[in-house]
């Protein structure tokens, strides 16, 4: 990584060490650790460590504080190169994730946590950014969707593998996290040795920016976070202590959720490209609206397992369609904006997450429908803001209350 190479330059390197390549190996070698992690998670905490709402809630609420941090992603750039901070931070997601069973308790579980989740958002900020900068505007909508597919495709074999063998072969927790942290932290060292540093053509300021043009990708973005939080803490937390779902059926839903993801994501980057960025969000938030209210109607009338198991494949598949979210941000964006707003919207993204998994635990306690529901209104609010998205969205035309001739502030 020694050796720098202009973005213009790097289509005269072969193939495998090309900036797109690096962004698919990337793409593939985060969910192997992270994924894992969390297929496992709600089992592990419940079998080992006796957790119950409260517990879990906590659990996410120390998860997303480095999230909610990572504005600190605006001071590492000033002294370490985006690529460089990106793959270090992915090792480190690595690392930490295979050592997960050695903590088997309610502080040590929190601990390695917080450290994994230090290494998976400061990943995923500078990954968000770096797809942005490196991607042409006219191709990034396809190509975010095939990036999309080749995580779910990396987490496959990686759910299949523990479906199939983690009963007859009588797999661990300790070495079922040992072998994909591990796997993900080799992956990470290999793309540091191997691919030299891009160098985009727009330098990225290496300062906080807060621009009032931006506000409704803001917004959004805050919005996105908090119905993310709802469905990653309760809705598998639903599968296990509700319906009772042992390791091999909660990845074997997962499993759906992968192939669905590897079929159509590609089809959804290409929806982005014909359609818009705003009729697409509109669908995928009324969409949620509606998976929402159904699972809080789970509880308040008794629906089964089926219909459970089918909203959380719809409800994932959803949510692939955010990556309208990153196309929108990207017209509207000064190119050397596109670092620091990465991670100001990371961590408007959390600012949520911080808060809702600890507060709606407790509320999981007295009425788990309740926590749906509230999400069903979050949606609902995302839906509203999705309106105001122009069909062309660009520089001094963000919302429909701007004119392209409005100067950029």
């Amino acid at each position: 990584m020694t050796r720098t190479v202009k973005l213009d330059d790097a289509r005269h390197l072969p193939v495998w060490r090309r900036p797109r390549t690096l962004l698919f190996l990337m793409a593939a070698a985060m969910p192997i650790a992270f994924a894992t992690w969390s297929a496992l998670l709600n089992n592990f905490v419940i079998e080992v460590a006796q957790f119950d709402g409260a517990d879990i809630g906590w659990l996410h609420t120390v998860r997303e504080i480095p999230g909610f941090l990572a504005i600190g992603v605006i001071a590492l750039i000033m002294v370490v190169r985006e690529q460089v901070l990106g793959l270090v931070s992915l090792a480190m997601l690595g690392v930490a994730t295979a050592v997960t069973a050695w903590f088997p308790s309610l502080g040590g579980i929190l601990t390695i946590t917080l450290l994994s989740s230090i290494g998976f958002h400061y990943y995923e900020t500078v990954n968000q950014s770096l797809q942005l900068q490196w991607l042409p505007k006219k191709d990034a909508p396809r190509i975010l969707g095939q990036l999309l597919a080749t995580g779910s495709a990396a987490t496959l074999c990686s759910y299949g593998l523990i479906m199939l063998l983690w009963e007859p072969l009588g797999l661990t927790y300790n070495l079922v996290y040992l072998i994909s942290g591990g796997l993900t932290a080799a992956m990470a060292i290999y793309a540091m040795v191997a691919f030299p540093q891009f160098e985009a053509p727009n330098p990225q300021v290496k300062k906080f920016i807060l621009r009032r043009r931006y506000w409704l990708y803001y917004l959004l973005q805050f919005m996105a976070g908090a119905r993310r939080q709802i469905f990653v803490v309760f809705a598998g937390f639903m599968m296990v202590e509700r319906f009772g779902f042992d390791v091999h059926e909660v990845t074997g839903l997962f499993l759906i959720n992968l192939v669905a993801n590897m079929i159509l994501a590609p089809l959804m980057g290409r929806a982005v490209g014909h359609y818009g960025e705003a009729r697409v969000l509109r669908f995928e938030y009324i969409g949620l609206v509606i998976v929402f209210t159904l699972y809080g109607g789970i509880y308040y009338f008794g629906w089964g397992v089926l219909l459970a198991s089918a909203l959380y494949v719809i409800d994932n598949l959803l949510f692939g369609l955010a990556l309208a979210l990153k196309t929108y941000f990207q017209k509207i964006a000064d190119p050397g904006d596109i670092a620091p707003t990465a991670a100001v919207a990371f961590t408007i993204n959390h600012i949520a997450a911080v808060f809702l998994p600890a507060g709606l635990g407790y509320l999981w306690l007295i009425s788990p429908g309740a926590v749906f529901f509230l999400a069903a209104g979050l949606a609902a609010t995302s839906f509203c803001l999705a309106l105001l998205i122009p069909r062309h969205p660009e520089p001094g035309h963000e919302t429909v209350f701007t004119r392209v001739f409005t100067p950029a502030e």
